[in-house]
């Protein structure tokens, strides 16, 4: 069974669900990623995120009547899609405003069910929302003017990937999968993963392939969720940690030091680029 620590609430909206004043648009967003990257470019909108807690399960969560009631009054609904967030779409299927415009994100990257639904980890997902974002809003200049902030960030990924490309690694979650796929890494343990992910137990012999990974040092570094403990994933570690491996956190949920998507995103690769082998 995991434990999730619990931390303050995060939130990148006005102090209320409901819109301040009529004319403004209201976004609500289901994670506190979206909905921070959308007040980035829509300044003059209220926004709300609805899973603002860094350790708030969203496989988990259970909707109230505050929550249904801001869905279907936001003139705008983003959430993640492909397993991420279903309760968003249940509450989406009862009827909201009918002018009401909803960004299923992993639509806009073309990802699709059974595929890994950490997607902001992918480089391309905000770029595609702020994209979508401006479309909805007539507001072109939104997509430059974020283009211009994600350049650290991708500059960051180009300037690591020749002592990364090629290198084995492994992780207790899927969490920072596209990133690690972007960065050229050889991912290990796939199974064990997906596993943890869904809350079941690793099969033997997962777990002996993981282990052995980390003994022998064939996996250079583990990437492991930060926000979440699991006994399994916690033998893990110490393991690692006996073989001198480097270990990485990971956050699943935007925390509530990083003031943006991009700040987030740059402290974990700075983080990870602490620990890289010369």
């Amino acid at each position: 069974m995991k434990t999730r620590f619990i931390h303050s609430l995060l939130f990148f909206a006005t102090a209320t669900l409901l819109p301040a004043f009529a004319a403004e648009t209201n976004v609500v967003a289901a994670e506190n990623f979206y909905g921070g990257v959308a007040a980035e470019v829509l300044p003059n909108a209220t926004t709300t995120s609805i899973l603002s807690n860094p350790n708030q399960d969203p496989h988990e969560f259970q909707t109230d009547a505050r929550t249904a009631k801001a869905v279907a009054d936001a003139d705008i609904v983003i959430f993640s899609g492909i397993g991420y967030d279903d309760w968003m779409e249940k509450l989406l299927a009862v009827s909201g405003k009918p002018s009401q415009k909803v960004i299923k994100v992993s639509d806009l990257i073309g990802a699709k069910e059974g595929d890994n639904p950490h997607i902001w980890y992918n480089p391309k997902t905000m770029p595609a929302l702020v994209g979508k974002l401006a479309e909805i809003e007539n507001t072109p200049q939104a997509v430059s003017a974020f283009s211009a902030k994600m350049k650290p960030l991708l500059d960051k990924i180009e300037a690591l990937k020749p002592r990364t490309t090629g290198m084995k690694v492994t992780a207790t979650e899927p969490v920072f999968g596209y990133m690690a796929e972007a960065l050229g890494f050889v991912m290990m343990n796939d199974g064990y993963q997906l596993a943890v992910m869904n809350g079941t137990e690793p099969s033997f012999q997962q777990n002996v392939d993981f282990e052995k990974s980390l003994q022998s040092k064939t996996a250079k570094i583990l990437f492991y969720n930060n926000q979440v403990t699991d006994p399994s994933t916690e033998k893990m570690k110490t393991i690692a940690r006996k073989s001198g491996l480097p270990i990485v956190g990971v956050s699943e949920t935007q925390p509530p030091d990083a003031d943006s998507y991009v700040a987030w995103m740059m402290a974990q690769l700075n983080a990870l680029e602490a620990v890289l082998p010369e």
